[in-house]
């Protein structure tokens, strides 16, 4: 029982110091399974409870990401193009976002919407992740990541508490921590 307890804090304490991109793809993780999970799901309850969870970890991720890890990205790197495109796709998710939050299943476009959204996050976060993407060349400039980590995970456990989600109360499984709302 004493090995079983030593992992999950191990755990804890790798997520309790994550990099920014670290907790940044952490999220990623997290929203593509809801969103597999929003594919499978039959019940109007079940696609809207996760439609409201991917929307709000969307909604905070973009924010921490364009308020500390995006201006610090182009204060480092001076890549422009990169960091274009990413606002440019945030601005288009939000607006999908906001019209899947004020409709809701009861709208006949609701699973459309959020399958569109999914496609969107999906081409997102492959540009954020490939090689040449914004986080390889985040990892190959003189950004303090661990720092960055810090003061993501500051600022949205902050705007989950403000949404009456916090952080504390979330659990991805088998002990491991998740920086995504659930």
């Amino acid at each position: 029982m004493a090995s079983k307890s030593t992992p999950r804090r191990k755990t804890a304490s790798r997520s309790a110091s994550l990099d920014a991109i670290a907790l940044l793809k952490a999220d990623h993780r997290q929203v593509e399974e809801w969103f597999e999970q929003f594919e499978k799901a039959r019940s109007s309850d079940k696609k809207a409870d996760l439609a409201k969870k991917i929307c709000l970890a969307l909604t905070v991720h973009a924010q921490i990401e364009e308020e500390i890890f995006y201006p610090a990205f182009i204060e480092a790197t001076q890549e422009e193009d990169i960091h274009h495109e990413a606002i440019v796709e945030h601005d288009g998710a939000k607006k999908l976002i906001r019209e899947i939050e004020a409709g809701g299943p009861d709208d006949e476009y609701f699973d459309a919407k959020v399958t569109v959204l999914s496609e969107m996050i999906k081409h997102h976060v492959k540009e954020e992740e490939q090689r040449g993407g914004m986080f390889s060349e985040a990892k190959q400039s003189d950004m303090d990541l661990v720092a960055l980590g810090q003061q993501l995970k500051a600022r949205k456990d902050m705007l989950m508490a403000q949404a009456g989600r916090p952080q504390g109360r979330q659990r991805r499984g088998a002990g491991e921590g998740t920086v995504a709302a659930r």
